[in-house]
């Protein structure tokens, strides 16, 4: 068993084609700054690195926790130092999903079940929060000072069971707004657009999930930089 997070930055091809040098630099100093330093600290192991994204395992889920949570909150610094800069730095939101499965570490990426639920809690999970799995939140009560709220069971896209889902911090609702109080659409632009349609895993191997959508979030980004 052990603990598996992933993050990424939420907004990522947006803050591409807006400034696709700015978001770079700052991806490299949350990097450097703030997830690397936290990682070590909270004794995790960095298995991959994605683009705008990371894997990290670590074989306390206590450890993963803490750390998800100082990332976060490291970040809210940084993000507050950026902002004073003249130009203001782009600010960099995190989303962090933690489960605790059984995985198998190889080749330089992590293997299991399991990963692609840490891939759903970290897509379900706001900018600037941690979701946990209730597997690994049963393992974390009355052991860290960090309160979580209850979101219930949900139903994950090639996820077998409703996963129980609890996430920091507590105030607001992190979930997905309804459809009926979503934005109306933008309206459509006079040039010829192109969209990208979410990728289906062909591999038949469920735990590649995760890899599909990094294809998505990566050729969109790299579409928004042509002008």
């Amino acid at each position: 068993m052990a603990a598996v997070l992933m993050a990424d930055v939420a907004g990522y091809s947006r803050l591409m084609g807006l400034d696709e040098t700015a978001t770079l630099e700052a991806l490299k100093r949350l990097r450097r700054s703030v997830v690397t330093p936290q990682v070590a600290g909270h004794r995790g192991r960095i298995v991959k690195v994605m683009g705008d994204g990371v894997i990290v395992v670590f074989s306390s889920v206590v450890d993963a926790v803490n750390c998800a949570v100082a990332i976060q909150q490291a970040l809210a610094a940084l993000n507050a130092e950026g902002a004073a800069e003249s130009p203001p730095d782009p600010r960099i939101a995190l989303r962090i999903g933690v489960n605790l499965c059984e995985v198998i570490v190889e080749g330089g990426d992590v293997y299991g079940d399991g990963v692609n639920v840490a891939a759903r809690l970290q897509a379900f999970c706001a900018p600037g929060g941690v979701a946990l799995s209730a597997a690994a939140h049963e393992h974390v009560v009355g052991k860290v000072a960090i309160a979580f709220a209850d979101a219930g069971a949900q139903n994950f896209k090639n996820i077998a069971q409703p996963v129980r889902v609890f996430r920091w911090p507590v105030e607001g609702d992190h979930r997905a707004p309804d459809r009926a109080d979503a934005r109306p659409p933008p309206p459509l632009p006079d040039k010829p657009s192109v969209a990208v349609l979410p990728f289906d895993n062909m591999s038949g191997d469920p735990e590649q999930e995760y890899l599909a959508e990094g294809v998505v979030e990566s050729l969109t980004a790299a579409l928004s930089r042509i002008r």
